[in-house]
């Protein structure tokens, strides 16, 4: 073994023996502000007298793709003091040509967390490079001393589409239809997709499909899961971004237009060699198709417009079926079913008798986004007293009218309740507890006594001496024009 072969060994030896107690040193350089289409910018970090044992994910820069890592360390000695860095490198390429933003970043190196502003990068048209040194040269190309070949890459055909779907193609005012839209792929796809920018992409669409006459019940997708649906007999993975039930407020035409979406769609490597990237970020744009929805009116009634519509059913519920005269008690009328729920309306109070009193309900409602609908319940919880002793049956007090679209239809939801009543009368309690308002508030406050008639013949003196007054001058007026 030569001279130079003994001390490279020992040094070497010495560089893993020896405790090193210079502090760990860390620094992130990040590559040139602008570079031409053909050049590859690079984010590198250097660790000063420690190894790189681990380390987390470079952050992903938009409109570049991920070329690959290298590492490189070194060591000197210097006056006999032993120091070293270790390297690793993220090497980005060019999709095309633009400014594109990095943004401020932080990196896992060995369990501890360190940050970089980041910058902002120009992507040019592309450059000749000469000689080894240039941007573009492949960090691998002479690993195993031959030149590198670029990878070519082809497009796979992809059976996936995107779409606006709606339930419901008909509809009368105030029902409603369910309006989808989602992505999807086949189980037999093969060509890679991933999702671009879907939160703003989303936003700009939406401005477009959502009608203007109509309440919105909104799904509230967070998060863009798949779910496996069957299409006339072909499995499907679908990507629901928006889900929402719409309520039109009034007969006419709905337009839903036609509305793009982009997707990265990966070109994949005809040749992956070992170090070369696999596959090339690429994007292609899906459009929907668009649909219309007819809302027609609904049938003649004295309530066409204060009605709700839906299919319902009544829920009712009473704290005492037997209860004394003046005692209250309980009822509470609940509206249950699929359909707006938002717009429905307290039960109708009809006058079918005065010993029944009530106060304004207490409201209570509970909605339901799934399944493609809108369900729910809304109750009306109301305190009521009788003041006559007998038999009442509730449906005289109360009803509720509404449109049921599927048998086109009006009809009324009644209580089932009656309400034994015993004890004595209470009416004259009752009246004698009510604020009657006007001149009855002074009767407490104003004098029990008769007025003197002597001012009542006062006063009639007074405005018959104006009277006649009056008509004296209206004589003199007449004679002095003669």
């Amino acid at each position: 073994m030569s001279t130079t072969m003994l001390r490279l060994a020992f040094v070497c030896l010495a560089f893993f023996l020896v405790k090193i107690s210079q502090a760990q040193n860390v620094q992130i350089e990040l590559g040139p502000d602008e570079i031409g289409l053909n050049e590859t910018f690079t984010i590198k970090v250097t660790l000063s007298n420690d190894k790189i044992k681990s380390y987390d994910q470079f952050p992903e820069i938009q409109g570049f793709q991920k070329q690959g890592i290298s590492q490189s360390s070194s060591m000197n000695i210097i006056n006999g003091q032993m120091s070293s860095s270790n390297s690793i490198i993220q090497y980005y390429k060019p999709i095309r040509k633009g400014q594109y933003s990095l943004e401020n970043f932080t990196v896992l190196i060995n369990g501890e967390s360190f940050s970089s502003p980041g910058k902002t990068i120009s992507v040019g048209d592309p450059v000749n490079n000469q000689g080894f040194g240039g941007n573009a040269v492949d960090p691998f190309a002479d690993f195993f001393g031959r030149p590198a070949e670029e990878p070519e890459f082809v497009e796979l055909e992809d059976d996936a589409f995107f779409s606006v779907s709606v339930d419901k193609k008909e509809i009368f005012a105030g029902e409603g239809f369910n309006l989808n839209v989602a992505f999807y792929m086949s189980e037999q796809n093969q060509a890679p997709f991933q999702f671009y920018e879907p939160g703003r992409q989303l936003d700009a669409i939406l401005k477009n499909l959502k009608p203007n006459n109509a309440w919105e019940e909104n799904f509230n997708i967070t998060n863009i899961e798949p779910e496996v649906v069957d299409i006339q007999g072909k499995r499907w993975m679908r990507f629901k971004v928006y889900e929402a039930s719409f309520f039109p407020f009034s007969e006419g035409t709905i337009e839903i237009p036609r509305v793009p979406w982009e997707m990265i769609k990966y070109r994949i490597a005809k040749n992956p060699t070992f170090f070369g990237a696999s596959r090339q970020e690429d994007f292609k744009t899906f459009y929907s198709s668009p649909q219309t929805i007819t809302v027609k009116p609904l049938p003649p009634h004295p309530l066409k417009n204060e009605v709700s519509v839906g299919v319902f059913q009544l829920r009712e519920n009473i704290s005492s079926l037997e209860v004394e005269t003046g005692k209250g008690f309980e009822y509470n009328f609940g509206i249950n079913g699929v359909g707006n729920i938002n717009a429905v309306s307290p039960p109708k109070r009809l006058t079918g008798g005065t010993n029944l009193d009530t106060f304004d309900p207490n409201v209570r409602q509970q909605i339901n986004r799934g399944y493609s609908r809108v369900s729910g319940i809304k109750e009306f919880n109301y305190y009521i007293t009788i003041n006559e002793a007998g038999n009442y049956e509730l449906d005289d007090h109360f009803q509720w009218i509404y449109f049921d679209p599927l048998r086109a239809v009006y009809d009324t939801l009644k209580p089932q309740a009656k309400i034994i009543v015993t004890g004595e009368s209470k009416v004259n309690q009752a009246l004698s507890g009510q604020r009657l308002g006007g001149i009855y508030d002074k009767i407490d406050s104003e004098s029990n006594q008769f007025s003197n008639e002597q001012y009542k013949y006062y006063f009639t003196t007074v405005i018959n001496v104006l009277l006649l007054g009056a008509v004296a001058l209206l004589a003199v007026l007449i004679i002095k024009k003669k």
